[in-house]
């Protein structure tokens, strides 16, 4: 395992949990990185960050500190 920030670009995996409290947590999770979810790592911007991802169908952006908290397992 390892966490949404580590993955290359390209690489898909699935969420295996979410290792944030509070405001933060919950808001990875509304944005729908919760258990059992694939994500994909799309591109990465010039400056390595923020990184840009694919689940659910949409497109989203986080910040590399936020990526960092969501545990993933490559798949």
């Amino acid at each position: 395992m390892t966490t949404l920030d580590a993955l290359d670009v390209g690489e898909g995996a699935t969420v295996v949990d979410v290792e944030a409290g509070g405001a933060m947590a919950i808001r990875l999770l509304e944005m729908g990185f919760v258990p059992g979810t694939w994500v994909k790592l799309l591109k990465t911007a010039p400056t390595g960050d923020p990184l840009q991802l694919q689940l659910r169908g949409y497109h989203i952006s986080l910040r590399r500190a936020e990526a960092a908290r969501v545990r993933v397992r490559r798949s």
